[in-house]
């Protein structure tokens, strides 16, 4: 079994600070439908409050069918995993998603209404990658995600 040092975490930290605002970012962007698939492989799953969607092609499906997004994130928290090198990282986070164009609070309907989300990733190390150099952060994809509303 590998054990994980002091700087596995460090840079496991880095890593998923970087994927979270990136992700986010790209995940409200007007561009979504192009680049969110990119951050997925097609044996990827995710499952968006219980409804399962396959791969790279899954997410363009998705997100091409919701309205934009506007997320907030609140939190998030990485655990590095042993056993491989570097090691897959599970990250959750919480925070809120609104949908629909107008800017928070200029609504009364509901779908304008920011939303709490709890979302779970499972990064894996991107083989086809250049190999990361000493202290630098791996590259990732999205191997596993769950999204669900929570309230």
């Amino acid at each position: 079994m590998t054990t994980l040092s002091a700087n596995d975490v460090e840079l496991a930290a880095r890593a998923a600070d970087n994927f979270t605002h990136l992700y986010y970012s790209t995940y409200d962007s007007a561009t979504r439908v192009d680049d969110l698939p990119n951050f997925y492989r097609p044996t990827s799953s995710l499952t968006w409050n219980g409804k399962p969607f396959q791969g790279s092609d899954g997410v363009r499906e998705l997100v091409g069918a919701m309205p934009p997004t506007r997320h907030e994130v609140q939190c998030f928290d990485c655990h590095p995993i042993p056993g491989s090198q570097p090691p897959n990282l599970l990250i959750t986070v919480s925070g809120t998603v609104a949908y629909g164009r107008r800017p928070p609070g200029n609504s009364k309907s509901v779908d304008d209404q920011p939303r709490a989300f709890s979302q779970t990733f499972m990064l894996v190390p991107d083989p086809t990658a250049p190999p990361s150099k000493a202290g630098e952060v791996a590259k990732y994809y999205v191997n596993a995600d769950a999204l669900r509303f929570v309230g």
